[in-house]
């Protein structure tokens, strides 16, 4: 198979020189093609290149940011997206299963095994793993300003999550789905194509890539100290405890607020306002698989 394989060199906190990143690939892949991101975007650039090319499988070593940046493009088209593992969270590779050891990765995508994801859909943006609305996007919105002058990784997320929760103050949302409305006022409001946000932190244990649903989940705006309390069971992949969080699936959803409306796509903040439209494109993008030893 053609391999292209595009590197984000600044995504996560190893640092490399661009050689050492480079050779463990031409070690796996002596003939792929690799080429370094140089900016925002610029990812996308590359994977639409690799799909004028003709390249049948696209790696991206990356965060979950630069991993959007090159799925958003492949998109219904035949080439297969495989994630090698370098941000804070890895969400997505870790729904996976894909190591998190950069050389392993490499190694484990030797004989992939494909299969077509979902795709959710919010405002006309794609997302791959998790979008959501509340805390979660402003904490998102607070740590993509942060990113621009302090350092990233999880200790700073964590860190900005503990701040925020205790000055957060939740907006009710109008939630239209499955032919009802609901008034709701969150802690946060959860549309989950993959089980977990990143570092094994699960939101909605009973999502899969491929079943053709969203899960949507609210986590509901209880006293912190039952929050504290529940928090341990978001890491053991099972519904939290306590009744803080409501799950329902779905394949379409229009949120709807007075103002502004903060929410993530995988991580990555945005605002629109008034209105948000939530919506499902079953199995639309080809994803590799590693290999399993």
């Amino acid at each position: 198979m053609k391999t292209f394989v595009i590197i984000n060199p600044v995504s996560g906190k190893q640092e490399r020189e661009k050689e050492e990143w480079e050779k463990p690939v031409r070690i796996n892949f002596p003939d792929a093609a690799v080429f370094f991101t140089k900016h925002a975007g610029h990812a996308t650039q590359l994977a639409t290149q690799a799909l004028q090319d003709g390249y049948e499988h696209i790696l991206v070593a990356g965060g979950d940011g630069t991993i959007n940046e090159v799925a958003r493009v492949l998109v219904g088209k035949p080439a297969a997206l495989g994630i090698i593992p370098k941000g804070s969270g890895n969400g997505l590779a870790r729904e996976l299963g894909i190591p998190l050891r950069y050389e392993e990765a490499l190694v484990r995508y030797q004989h992939p095994q494909p299969f077509w994801c979902d795709v959710g859909v919010a405002n006309g943006e794609y997302f791959f793993n998790v979008a959501g609305i509340g805390i979660e996007a402003e904490i998102a919105r607070q740590f993509a300003e942060h990113g621009k002058s302090g350092t990233r990784g999880m200790w700073p997320y964590f860190k900005l999550g503990a701040q925020t929760l205790f000055s957060y103050q939740p907006k009710a949302l109008s939630v239209t789905y499955d032919g009802q409305e609901q008034l709701l006022v969150p802690l946060t409001l959860v549309f989950a194509n993959g089980t977990q946000y990143g570092s094994n932190f699960t939101i909605a244990p009973y999502a899969a890539l491929n079943d053709g649903f969203l899960d949507m989940v609210e986590v509901k705006d209880v006293p912190k100290w039952k929050l504290a309390l529940a928090a341990p069971s978001f890491f053991r992949k099972a519904p939290a405890a306590f009744g803080v969080t409501h799950m329902h699936r779905t394949t379409q959803a229009v949120v709807r607020a007075q103002g502004e409306i903060v929410y993530h796509l995988d991580g990555e903040p945005r605002v629109t306002r008034d209105e948000l439209t939530i919506s499902l494109l079953p199995q639309k993008l080809k994803l590799l698989k590693p290999q399993v030893f």
